[in-house]
């Protein structure tokens, strides 16, 4: 069985594609995936994806606020009351994004920060978004002491120097379907060499559709097709990256109830 380390459950399309989130994990579901997180991205949109996944004992949600949402209304306080509730497994996704624009850098890393400290506080993992902000997301990692509550670089796109360096932090590396992409060769090159017990599998969806649904809208039903492409990518039987990669994500969010 496969767990789809990372989705956003409520951003799904559920006027064409799904009748609703009960629909969404049974297709999941058919597809030997058995446990799912539903990453935040607001902590004004948190509260109703907390309510629509509490009736499901095998989805998790994490509380956070995605860089690039940074302008949304947030406070550290309200953080910590939220991310305080039994569902919350971890913390985010955080992190570090310098793509778009680097003008609320000093913001951005304070946040990060932030959620890092509330990782250790409340002994939740981190899940860490970065993109072009290596050395930052190291640097702030490193003095953060993430690894005191651990946690994963998601969606990973780095070189292999990067994801060494998140390795020797203690950190997971969690692979999504842009492994599958034609122009993947580098990322596919990381996934080879990341260790078995610090690997992770995800969807993101509704974004980053793996081949061969590309130009479709992600689901976390296709967790499984990212799945059989790294399994025969590090060659390794389906059954065996299943097993490794479920037991991965219960060990690092250990609060989550199998």
């Amino acid at each position: 069985m496969f767990v789809d380390s990372h989705c956003h459950l409520d951003r799904l399309d559920y006027d064409k594609k799904h009748r609703d989130l009960a629909d969404v994990l049974q297709k999941a579901q058919q597809r030997g995936v058995s446990h799912f997180l539903s990453v935040s991205v607001t902590l004004d949109a948190f509260p109703a994806m907390l309510q629509s996944v509490l009736p499901y004992p095998n989805v998790f949600a994490s509380c956070g606020v995605h860089p690039l949402d940074l302008e949304s209304t947030w406070s550290s306080e309200q953080l910590r009351e939220l991310a305080a509730h039994p569902r919350v497994v971890a913390i985010g996704e955080t992190g570090l994004d310098y793509y778009y624009s680097t003008d609320n850098k000093a913001e951005q890393q304070q946040a990060f920060r932030e959620h890092i400290r509330l990782s250790r506080a409340l002994k939740k993992p981190v899940i860490v978004h970065t993109r072009d902000a290596k050395e930052d997301t190291l640097t702030i990692l490193r003095e953060e002491c993430v690894g005191e509550a651990g946690g994963v670089l998601h969606c990973f796109t780095e070189d292999w120097p990067m994801a060494q360096a998140a390795l020797e932090l203690g950190m997971y590396i969690s692979i999504s379907g842009i492994v599958t992409f034609r122009n993947a060769d580098a990322l596919r090159e990381v996934t080879r060499q990341i260790p078995a017990d610090r690997l992770l599998i995800e969807t993101d969806s509704p974004y980053l559709a793996p081949v061969p649904h590309r130009g479709h809208q992600n689901e976390p039903a296709y967790v499984a097709d990212v799945a059989a492409f790294i399994a025969e990518l590090r060659g390794v039987s389906l059954e065996a990256l299943a097993t490794q990669t479920s037991e991965n994500f219960f060990r690092l969010f250990s609060q989550a109830q199998r």
